[in-house]
C-alpha cells in the first residue's frame, strides 16, 4: 500500500544509501547548509560523477559561504569552467554575497525565505530545507518525477504533469526524516527506477507500484514530443602572438556570461563568416566543432591567424591554455587549434 511506501523506502535507504561527499549518512545530523546548497546548485542538470571533483575543489578553495562571497568573480567562474550552465556560477556568487551580507552568513531554514535568494527555485529550496534543516518539504527532481509517475501510473505527459507529480509526491512525503526520504527517492531513481530497464525485482516500492502492475513501467513518465532544437552557426578566432593566444571575457549577461573564451562572432541562423573578427588578417580555416546547448545546437568554425600589433584582450600562454578555465565549447575549439598547430597548419 502507498501509505507504507515511506517506511519501505527509508528502510531500503538505511541499507543502500549512496556515500556522497555532500551527504550525511542515513539518520545522522545534517551537514552544514552551505555544503548542501553548494552541492544542490552544482547538481542541477548535472551528473553526480561530473560534480564530485568540482565540489571538492570549491570546498577546498572556499570552505565557507563568507569565503565564497569574498571571492573574485573571475576566479569562481574559472573554477566552474567545464561544469556547464554558467548562469549557475553567477547565481552562486550572488547568493553567497546575499547570505553573507543580509543573513549573517547563515542560510534561512524555510522554503519561502530560501526561494528569495538568487538561483534558488522551488526544487532547490525544498531540497535545502529538507536535507540541511530537516524540514518537511516536497522535493521533486527528474528522478523523483520518474519514480512517482510510475508509482501512481500517471498518464498525463510531462511537462504538463509536473504539478500533479509534485502534489502526489507530497502525499507520500513523511514529516520525519524528510531529508533522508528526499535523498532516498533520488537514489531510487538513479540506481533502480532508471529511465531504461528499471530493476523492479529489487525495488522496495514494487508492491505499491501501479506502473509495474501495467506490465510496462518503463513507459512512465509519458512525455510530450520535443520540438526540434534550432541550429546556429558561428566562428571562433584563434589569434596567436609570441606563443600566446588572444582570450576575452564574454559579456556578463548572455550565453557563457563572464567566462574567459576565444573571441567569437555572432551565433546566427546563417554563417556569419568573419564578422566580429578581432583583427583584419589572413584567417585560415582549421575545422569545426559542434556543441549542444539547452535551447539550440551550435556549429562553430575555428579559424586562425597571427598578430603582431596591439589587440584588446588577454594574451594567454598557449602551453598553459588548459589553465585558462575555458568553457567546454571553447576548450573544444582550443583543442582543434592546438591540433592544427601540431600539424603545421598555423
Amino acid at each position: 500500500m502507498l501509505v507504507d511506501a515511506p517506511i519501505a523506502l527509508l528502510g531500503w535507504y538505511d541499507r543502500h544509501a549512496r556515500a556522497l561527499p555532500w551527504r550525511a549518512p542515513p539518520g545522522a545530523p545534517p551537514l552544514d547548509p552551505y555544503v548542501v546548497w553548494l552541492s544542490e546548485i552544482m547538481l542541477q542538470q548535472t551528473t553526480v560523477a561530473a560534480v564530485r571533483p568540482y565540489f571538492t575543489a570549491f570546498l577546498r578553495a572556499w570552505p565557507t559561504v563568507e569565503a565564497l562571497a569574498a571571492a573574485d568573480d573571475a576566479e569562481v567562474l574559472t573554477a566552474w569552467a567545464g561544469l556547464g550552465y554558467y548562469a549557475r556560477a553567477r547565481n552562486l556568487i550572488a547568493c553567497a554575497r546575499v547570505v553573507a551580507r543580509d543573513h549573517g552568513g547563515r542560510f534561512p531554514d524555510e522554503e519561502e525565505s530560501l526561494r528569495s535568494l538568487p538561483g534558488i527555485g522551488r526544487y532547490t529550496a525544498a531540497a535545502i530545507a529538507a536535507i540541511a534543516f530537516g524540514r518537511r518539504a516536497v522535493v521533486v527532481d527528474a528522478n523523483v518525477e520518474r519514480v512517482v509517475a510510475r508509482l501512481f501510473a500517471v498518464e498525463e505527459p510531462l511537462p504538463g504533469a509536473k504539478e500533479r507529480l509534485h502534489a502526489l509526491t507530497g502525499t507520500i512525503t513523511p514529516a520525519e526524516r524528510a531529508g533522508d526520504f528526499a535523498q532516498a527517492m533520488m537514489d531510487l531513481g538513479s540506481t533502480i527506477c532508471t529511465i531504461r530497464n528499471p530493476v523492479c525485482a529489487i525495488c522496495p516500492l514494487a508492491g505499491s507500484c501501479k506502473g509495474l502492475n501495467t506490465g510496462a513501467p518503463e513507459l512512465f513518465p509519458l512525455k510530450t514530443p520535443k520540438a526540434k532544437r534550432p541550429q546556429r552557426i558561428g566562428t571562433a578566432f584563434w589569434l596567436e602572438r609570441d606563443g600566446h593566444v588572444l582570450l576575452r571575457r564574454r559579456p556578463p549577461k548572455g550565453m557563457l556570461g563572464g567566462m574567459r573564451a576565444l573571441p567569437s562572432g555572432p551565433w546566427a541562423d546563417s554563417d556569419p563568416g568573419l564578422a566580429s573578427a578581432p583583427v583584419e588578417a589572413e584567417w585560415r580555416a582549421l575545422g569545426r566543432v559542434a556543441h549542444v546547448f539547452t535551447h539550440f545546437a551550435l556549429d562553430l568554425a575555428v579559424v586562425a591567424a597571427s598578430a603582431d600589433g596591439q589587440v584588446e584582450g588577454e594574451w594567454w600562454p598557449i602551453d598553459r591554455i588548459g589553465e585558462a578555465g575555458l568553457p567546454t565549447l571553447f576548450a573544444k575549439a582550443a583543442a582543434l587549434a592546438q591540433s592544427g598547430r601540431n600539424n603545421g597548419e598555423i
